[in-house]
């Protein structure tokens, strides 16, 4: 199955120096993403202090100074060229003086809901008291708006790639993705670096 072109927004030219941002929902293949960029030749900005675990036995490629973007913007000089993951709900925050080649990942929301609360499960965690339908609506809603001021920011490229499909489709989307990138990419590591077996909540 080919992907669909219009899944992808291609409008900005490529910057060298661009902040690359992998975003989406938590637990909408954003980890598996980072693998893939980071296979495929791109530095990831991490700190490694969120160990693998049961939820993410390949890493969760996280940087811990991103969760206080809205008070702490100074890292981001060091991000230039590299790969950094950010949360939708954060990248509001991003300051207006650099450009951002964003990856944002979307994912069936039943399957997001679903993979929240097993991790919430494995952790002895209770979860939000809100309904599955609630919660979905309100995600529908953020989504809708972030993709919406994403689409109005002049130094904001964005391409949009689906989870399900990235995973039936390894090679059509690691193609898009490194033309995206201005082909810096290997492809066949990306290719390499997809893991079917970590797809635990299908719907």
């Amino acid at each position: 199955m080919k992907v669909s072109a219009k899944l992808f927004k291609r409008e900005k030219t490529v910057d060298q120096d661009a902040i690359i941002i992998v975003s989406g929902l938590p637990r909408s293949g954003t980890s598996m993403l980072m693998k893939m960029l980071e296979a495929g030749g791109l530095e990831p900005l991490t700190d490694n202090i969120r160990a693998p675990d049961d939820d993410n036995p390949k890493g969760y490629y996280e940087f811990e100074r991103v969760k206080q973007l809205e008070k702490d913007k100074s890292w981001l000089p060091e991000a230039k060229g590299k790969v950094v993951k950010v949360i939708s709900m954060l990248l509001k925050h991003l300051p207006p003086e650099y450009f951002y080649k964003v990856i944002f990942m979307r994912r069936n929301m039943e399957e997001i809901l679903a993979s929240q609360k097993e991790m919430l499960i494995r952790r002895g965690e209770s979860g939000s008291k809100v309904t599955d339908e609630e919660l979905a609506e309100k995600f529908h809603v953020h989504l809708q708006k972030i993709e919406e001021w994403m689409a109005s920011q002049p130094n904001f490229d964005v391409i949009y790639v689906k989870y399900n499909e990235v995973l039936q489709n390894h090679r059509d989307y690691c193609i898009k993705i490194n033309e995206f990138l201005d082909n810096r990419l290997d492809v066949e590591k990306m290719v390499g670096a997809v893991d079917d077996a970590l797809y635990r909540q299908r719907r």
